[in-house]
């Protein structure tokens, strides 16, 4: 994201058409990732893993060497496949492997992952990138992924996950089947796309309406990149509070409001770094309370369950930078992605409180009926 105009430049495209690299590496996750959790369905989580991250690795890689928009548009599709799977599989080992009700704090752990990548290897692959050439900072990704490879061989422990071993049959399809769980990759799929609406566009953000210089993209993301980390535990703890659902739904409604002062706000320098912050906070507070209920919702399918909700991460991804990007299209200046992000975390907060009002009606209802003669 933060090295779009220099891809675009490169490629002698313009930064929307460049923003279609992040929306289908979204789409690749999308497709991969119920594909790549079926196939590697047989094999040990350790060896999914292995798998999976060698294909991202592979073909981030590859991505460095891409000279022109069609084959970077294949290798960032083909990077994408593994990662919903990955991060899912990833998401309902760390659960097993935690103490009995540090289920979310574990999950949490696992994702800090993605808020120190943002903390550090973000604005650092966005620095090399402007600085020196773009197709460095995929080479930067294929190192961190070898790194990733060489941590699960060695540390990953090799004990036995029980039904997560294999989870073909008729646990899986009921699973599978549950509205509740469609309802929540809904709320995933709408509600994280207001952030991606966001954070597509933050260079041009920086740039062109706050009137920074190109380098303070990497500081904009570093700061956004903390609050990631801070959100991140902050979500584990909501979920020890409220429920789930209603952690998601509080989160939404403070992305809806923040998201809209960044549009009138965006000129500030201040208010930038602020927002920015802010913005990183909540957004990852409703990784660890989103995930927790997707995984209770597919019981008895947690992997394929888990791994469908990073796709609705991605398919919020790209449908955010899809339509953050619309205002621009015709003729609106970039503060409007926020406007369309904002509309974007209400819709999924409406989402999630449907979600609430119909889950304490269909209770209510069951205690009538268990006390009717």
């Amino acid at each position: 994201m933060g090295i779009l105009p220099n891809i675009a430049d490169s490629m002698g495209i313009s930064i929307s058409t460049s923003g279609h690299f992040i929306a289908i590496y979204a789409l690749g996750v999308v497709v991969g990732a119920p594909f790549m959790a079926r196939l590697t369905n047989n094999l040990s989580p350790k060896k999914s893993l292995l798998f999976l991250m060698l294909w991202f690795t592979v073909f981030n890689t590859l991505s460095a060497f891409s000279g022109n928009y069609w084959v970077m548009l294949l290798f960032r599709f083909l990077s994408g496949m593994p990662h919903g799977a990955f991060f899912g599989i990833g998401a309902v080992v760390s659960g097993y492997l935690a103490k009995p009700g540090k289920a979310a704090q574990a999950m949490a752990i696992m994702f800090s992952g993605l808020t120190i990548a943002n903390v550090i290897g973000v604005p650092l692959g966005t620095y090399i990138g402007q600085e020196w050439h773009w197709s460095l900072s995929f080479l930067l990704v294929g190192i961190a992924g070898l790194a990733t490879l060489a941590s699960l061989f060695f540390w990953m422990p090799q004990d036995s996950f029980g039904e997560l071993e294999n989870q073909e049959g008729q646990t899986a399809t009921k699973g599978i089947k549950n509205k509740k769980l469609w309802a929540l990759i809904a709320l995933t799929t709408v509600g994280t796309g207001g952030f991606f609406a966001w954070y597509s566009y933050i260079a041009p953000l920086v740039i062109s309406v706050t009137g920074l210089p190109e380098t303070s993209v990497s500081y904009v993301m570093i700061v956004a990149g903390l609050g990631m980390f801070i959100g991140n535990f902050l979500g584990a703890k909501m979920v020890e509070i409220f429920s789930p659902v209603k952690s998601v739904v509080i989160s939404l409604l403070s992305m809806t409001t923040v998201l809209i002062a960044n549009a009138i706000m965006a000129e500030n320098v201040y208010a930038m770094f602020i927002i920015s912050f802010m913005v990183g906070v909540i957004t990852f507070s409703v990784t660890a309370p989103i995930q927790t209920a997707i995984i209770k919702a597919a019981k008895g399918a947690e992997k394929l369950g888990s791994s469908m909700n990073q796709s609705a991460f991605n398919m919020g991804n790209a449908s955010g930078a899809y339509l953050g990007g619309l205002p621009m299209v015709f003729g609106l200046g970039v503060p409007y992605s926020s406007i369309v992000g904002a509309l974007l975390a209400l819709m999924g907060a409406g989402i999630g409180a449907s979600i609430i009002y119909f889950q304490k009606s269909t209770t209510r209802r069951k205690r009538e009926k268990a006390f009717c003669p």
